[in-house]
């Protein structure tokens, strides 16, 4: 029995190459060696049976490659649009087949351009006239609050956004001109770095409607869970994950517990990116460091370069005019005012009455998933162009009256309120598993969650059998069947709303062995500094196993 568990890694790898070498002998020619697709598919089944027996043999650590931890993730990897592989404006903004200057901007521009060769940071070596020094003394005289490494990792990246992708470069510095002045006002106002505004840039590259193949939404690219523990409406009408301001928010929020969880902000940064529980794997791995360069290697590969092109967005704003890049000149307006709408009220009211068209109105109120701002619940706000002001006040209740049977109409109007409801039984599929498959294989598969697929087939643990089918709602999540016969259903519903009351706010809960707070935050649907508030604690407080603490119902 092999020890050394590296030296079985590449016992186990070698073996692995030499069976699979041995199907065709370096003296033979494929010609010669050419068999029926019975023998073929006989000895792949052989081989694959061999290899399972192989990693059976060391277990789980088998799994060289790298993989990231779905329910750990944030964002479960950004997207990359810079590298050519992103398809992130393709069908960005709704009706860019519109003559709107302003709406088809982002279509037009499409950043994602000519797919290109996705670039191995790690292993190129991009060279430059600059010397070093030069990149070194510029990132000093940068004065960040934030630590900036320097190597050639980090001088790839910085060549690549300055020298190698000019073209994308001006969009989005033309888009920073717009963006960056808000974000830094929303970190500011959380007391921290307003350098961390760029993580914008390598996040969507200033797209408020991006959505990665992950499904992470808007310009800082939250995923649907994330984005509701951190304060972001998200149901049939609204999803503020595609809202700049309030997301900004939520990713302030989300980085200040990072900060407060790693004391780092590189290691902050990269959590961001992979979620804090795959940063922490990645420390235990590096014997406890906390130095970026010590981790690097251990952190999920699409997490590696999130820092370094961090440096490089935030080295590109600071010396775009040392490499002649000129910022492309951008649409969206100047100034916009703000009313707080209090009734239903939808796009094409407003557009038939004022000088804007719809597409405008989607682009600067792109969190309005339905072009319905449904303000019978409750004040949601409206963007404009300020010189669209004095009319919007003057019409306003016009406006509000204007064709309101016909956009508010009961049918049309319940269709829209069961938002993508009516679709998930027709989007209720079901997987059965094969051998060799595993839960994060196959919620990868499907775009969907760990966490979802255990609850939807009330699964306690990870393991799966063989022969197993699991049920998977591609929309996301399943809703019950509503009951049509009203004076039954207003019964269940008024019953329903009186247990609801009566249900506590918080409860108790009972740390385990190996829980800490930032998991048990999660777990329970809140923000770090919630938790910490809701039971006056810091983040320096210890906490052990039979304690209890308080948590969201």
């Amino acid at each position: 029995m092999i020890k050394n568990m590296n030296i079985r890694k590449l016992f186990i790898i070698s073996l692995i190459a030499m069976v699979g070498f041995n199907i065709l002998s370096p003296n033979q020619s494929f010609a010669q060696k050419r068999k029926t697709r019975k023998v073929l598919l006989k000895e792949n089944e052989a081989l694959r049976k061999t290899i399972d027996s192989l990693k059976n043999l060391i277990g789980e650590d088998i799994n060289l490659s790298d993989t990231t931890n779905y329910e750990d993730s944030l964002n479960l990897g950004s997207i990359d649009i810079l590298e050519g592989e992103g398809d992130l404006f393709d069908n960005a903004v709704p009706g860019a087949n519109s003559d709107s200057l302003l709406a088809v901007w982002y279509a037009q521009k499409r950043l994602s351009g000519t797919p290109q060769k996705v670039v191995d940071f790690d292993n190129e070596v991009f060279t430059s006239d600059i010397p070093d020094e030069v990149y070194i003394q510029n990132i000093k005289n940068m004065n960040s609050v934030i630590q900036i490494p320097y190597n050639q990792v980090v001088k790839n990246h910085i060549i690549f956004y300055t020298q190698k992708i000019q073209a994308k470069s001006r969009t989005i510095l033309g888009l920073c001109s717009y963006y960056m002045p808000m974000f830094e006002e929303v970190f500011d106002s959380y007391d921290l770095p307003k350098e961390l505004a760029c993580l914008a840039i390598i996040e969507s590259a200033l797209n408020p409607f991006a959505v990665s193949r992950a499904k992470a939404k808007g310009i800082w690219q939250f995923m649907l869970t994330t984005g509701k523990i951190y304060g972001l409406e998200i149901n049939s009408y609204v999803d503020e994950r595609f809202d700049p301001e309030k997301s900004a928010h939520a990713a302030a929020r989300y980085l200040k517990d990072a900060y407060a969880i790693f004391g780092d902000w590189a290691l902050a940064i990269s959590s961001y990116n992979c979620g804090a529980g795959n940063v922490n794997k990645a420390i235990k791995r590096a014997r406890g460091s906390k130095n970026y360069w010590d981790i690097y290697k251990y952190l999920p590969r699409e997490t590696r370069g999130y820092m370094p092109a961090f440096v490089a967005a935030l080295y590109l704003t600071h010396y775009y005019k040392n490499y002649n890049i000129v910022p492309e000149k951008i649409s969206l307006p100047a100034h916009v005012d703000t009313f707080r709408i209090h009734k239903n009220l939808h796009f094409e009211q407003i557009a038939e009455n004022l000088d804007i068209t719809v597409e405008e109105l989607r682009v600067l109120n792109p969190q309005y998933i339905r072009d319905i701002i449904p303000a019978h619940t409750s004040g949601y706000i409206l963007k404009l162009p300020f010189n669209h002001t004095p009319t919007f006040i003057e019409k306003e209740n016009e406006i509000y009256a204007y064709k309101d049977s016909i956009y508010f109409n009961p049918i049309l109007y319940s269709k829209y309120k069961a938002g993508k409801g009516g679709d998930y039984e027709e989007s209720k599929i079901y997987h059965k598993v094969r051998k060799g498959q595993t839960l994060g294989g196959i919620a990868n598969r499907y775009k969907v969650t760990v966490a979802q697929l255990k609850r939807w087939n009330n699964l306690k643990s990870n393991t799966l059998r063989i022969g197993q089918n699991l049920v998977i709602y591609k929309n996301g999540a399943p809703i019950k069947k509503v009951n049509t016969n009203k004076s039954v259903t207003s019964n269940v519903e008024k019953a329903s709303n009186e247990d609801a009351n009566k249900k506590e706010k918080y409860k108790t809960y009972t740390i385990k062995k190996g829980d800490n707070l930032y998991g048990i935050a999660r777990k329970h649907g809140m923000s770090l500094n919630e938790l910490l508030k809701l039971n006056g604690l810091t983040t320096k407080s210890k906490i052990f196993a039979g304690k209890k603490l308080k948590v969201k119902n």
